[in-house]
């Protein structure tokens, strides 16, 4: 995916826009489609503390159709293939219970209704994953002290009920996860814990990119943990070394 192309909170209506205008051509008026807003686009549309994302995961209801509108506003606006795309569903954040606990967000083109997720739901989303490498952390933190802010403080047992409506049970979570959040709920200043993890985020993705470049190809979802883990400790002898 292009780092090129960034979907913001100003953008990110207008392409959903563009992609009911187009669907409707290829569908006509009376079918209807709905899209429910997944990761970095449902933050973007629930929160504030997000400026972008680089894709728009998101579960997709409508006619073949809509693959083709997507695509042809893609083309014409020259955002990346997959801008737009459903393959958080091969991952283990996805639920089928996420269209029960998603919430209406608007309708686009009077044929195309968007739904997001948004409160303990997408913290328990963003649990299940809990990339390093990624916002996934912080942006569990960034939940947590907006829906503070707005006097919808979200509770540890409101996570583990989400948890539990969507995958099932509390154990279902890696036991990084769980202990993650119990640590995360200790602290009362999400503000300045939201920081801290963001600087981790760019350090670990920093060197993951450079990682990749001195073993192109190397490094996937499977075996990821353990490079993250065999930098760490490289990072931490070489810091000892220097101490010394």
């Amino acid at each position: 995916m292009s780092a090129k192309i960034e979907f913001t909170r100003n953008n990110l209506d207008d392409y959903l826009s563009k992609v009911a205008k187009e669907f409707r051509k290829l569908n006509g008026r009376k079918m209807r489609a709905e899209i429910i807003l997944i990761g970095g686009a449902s933050i973007l549309a629930n929160y504030g503390f997000r400026d972008s994302t680089y894709d728009i995961d998101a579960l997709i209801r409508a006619s073949s159709a809509m693959k083709d509108a997507i695509n042809k506003v893609g083309d014409e606006y020259g955002l990346p293939n997959g801008w737009l795309n459903s393959d958080f569903t091969t991952t283990d954040s996805y639920s089928p219970n996420l269209i029960r606990y998603s919430k209406y967000y608007k309708t686009f083109g009077y044929v195309l209704d968007v739904r997001t997720v948004s409160g303990e739901y997408l913290v328990a989303m963003k649990l299940m994953s809990a990339r390093q490498y990624k916002n996934d952390i912080s942006d569990i933190v960034g939940i947590l002290n907006e829906e503070k802010d707005n006097g919808n403080s979200i509770t540890l047992d409101s996570i583990k009920t989400a948890v539990c409506n969507l995958y099932g049970n509390w154990n279902r979570l890696p036991q990084y996860s769980q202990n993650l959040i119990t640590e995360i709920m200790k602290n009362d200043e999400y503000d300045k814990l939201y920081e801290q993890y963001r600087i981790q985020e760019k350090s670990v993705k920093k060197s993951l990119i450079e990682f990749d470049d001195k073993y192109p190809s190397v490094a996937n979802e499977d075996n990821i943990s353990q490079i993250l883990d065999h930098l760490k400790n490289k990072s931490t002898k070489a810091s000892h070394k220097e101490e010394n």
